[in-house]
């Protein structure tokens, strides 16, 4: 499987802010912490396949908040980026998109049910 770094996930969070938004690291967080929690999932096989490595990006970012702003933008683009790079692309209805981040964001849902709703629309367009 291919894998985000901390600067890929940067990176990423560069592309999605608006320059009216506000810039930079959170205080006290570290998007290294974040992925290195990630990477040692996977270290210690508990991370099953792409769905679940994807969940996890989107997940731990929307939670770490290692950013002042735009995590959500940032944890969902890193979750399709992922998928990408590992051959997966899926086409995602905005606003149910958008819905179920916030749940990661609020733990409402962790990256298992994530990784379950990613399968689903995979087998949706097979």
């Amino acid at each position: 499987m291919k894998f985000l770094s901390a600067k890929d996930v940067i990176t990423v969070h560069e592309d999605v802010i608006d320059s009216n938004e506000l810039q930079g690291m959170a205080a006290n967080k570290s998007i290294e912490a974040v992925i290195a929690r990630i990477h040692n999932r996977m270290a210690y096989g508990l991370i099953a396949d792409v769905y679940e490595l994807a969940a996890c990006y989107a997940c731990y970012i929307a939670v770490g908040h290692a950013f002042h702003d735009a995590n959500k933008r940032t944890a969902f683009a890193s979750m399709d980026i992922c998928l990408a790079l590992n051959g997966i692309e899926l086409s995602f209805d905005t606003e149910e998109a958008g819905n179920i981040i916030i749940k990661a964001a609020q733990r409402i849902i962790d990256e298992r049910e994530l990784a379950s709703w990613l399968r689903n629309l995979s087998r949706n367009r097979e």
